[in-house]
């Protein structure tokens, strides 16, 4: 039989909150919106209203935090990533979609791992609109990775060819992210996000008295995390 409960974790009957930074307070669903960007036909930009007039779906799953502890059972209700990714029509070039939010926070996995049917654009939980502290007015929900993969004060959904480095990856956790696996920090997958690293860290200085070399892409794409 298979354990309901991954590897080196332990449940809870709390929601710890967990993240960088402030709760962004002034988030609220009036002044709410997602960029849908990249490698798509049909680039666009949500308001709230207009997320909740797309399909909806609800989800009961547990959730698995890279700290190591696990709560089952949550009812989430939100837009399907799939979806939301129809809408707009990304290129058969896109492999992986990058999660931007606020503070310059970003995260990224692969966009067929996102298609998965229990991957959501959520707004409610527990029946209650998602509270500010745990990511609200909207976040993502991808049950099958760690919960840090599922972004928080979800601002904007690029898609693209290449991956690109994300907050936390960039600072040794992994980005696989399989609670199954335990693939918890970067040794899992040091070859790909030491690449990422070097990608987005090391760009040439500008010269003393002149403009910043240019180098084929711009501070924001070889750096997401500092916008």
């Amino acid at each position: 039989m298979i354990p309901r409960v991954p590897p080196g974790q332990i449940t809870t009957h709390g929601w710890p909150v967990l993240h960088a930074g402030s709760v962004p307070h002034e988030l609220v669903p009036q002044t709410w919106s997602l960029k849908l960007h990249g490698d798509v036909e049909r680039p666009t930009t949500l308001s709230f209203a207009q997320l909740l007039s797309l399909p909806q779906k609800e989800v009961t799953c547990d959730i698995h935090c890279v700290t190591s502890w696990t709560k089952l059972g949550m009812h989430w209700r939100g837009v399907p990533f799939s979806a939301v990714a129809d809408a707009v029509a990304p290129r058969e070039t896109v492999r992986f979609v990058i999660m931007e939010c606020v503070q310059g926070f970003t995260t990224s996995l692969p966009y067929e791992a996102l298609r998965d049917d229990d991957v959501l654009l959520a707004h409610t939980v527990e029946g209650a609109p998602l509270p500010p502290e745990h990511g609200g007015p909207v976040r993502a929900l991808v049950p099958k990775r760690y919960f840090y993969k599922s972004a928080k004060w979800l601002r904007g959904l690029k898609f693209a060819r290449e991956d690109e480095p994300g907050f936390w990856e960039v600072r040794g956790y992994s980005n696989i992210a399989d609670p199954w696996a335990e693939t918890r920090y970067d040794v899992d997958d040091v070859k790909v996000i030491h690449r990422m690293r070097k990608g987005a860290l090391f760009r040439p200085l500008p010269p003393e008295n002149g403009p910043e070399p240019r180098t084929g892409s711009s501070e924001q794409e070889s750096n997401p995390s500092a916008h």
